[in-house]
């Protein structure tokens, strides 16, 4: 007999790859530095959000996970919320990010 395993939201993402990334919920990890529309510039230095390509916002992401990207002097912030992002949550990000403009 087969088990019916039911997943909770959180559980979810911590489950990374097992589901597919769903950037409106990765996202709210990031609305208290940049916003609810991504329209907030952190520190009145790192842009917001919004003014960026799907393509920069990727970009960034990967190096601020992969700890070469250092912009703004927010990789203390950064690196360690990158970290925990796989490929997929990555491109879930860069594609939800633009569409809150």
């Amino acid at each position: 007999m087969k088990k019916l395993i039911i997943v909770s939201g959180a559980a979810a993402l911590l489950a990374g790859s097992l589901f597919a990334a769903d950037g409106a919920t990765l996202y709210n990890k990031c609305k208290a530095c940049h916003g609810a529309k991504a329209e907030k510039m952190y520190l009145n230095k790192v842009p917001a959000l919004s003014s960026l390509s799907k393509e920069e916002i990727a970009e960034a992401l990967k190096g601020y996970k992969e700890g070469s990207l250092d912009k703004f002097k927010s990789s203390a912030m950064m690196k360690p919320l990158a970290k925990g992002l796989n490929d997929e949550d990555i491109a879930a990000l860069s594609e939800y990010i633009p569409t809150l403009k």
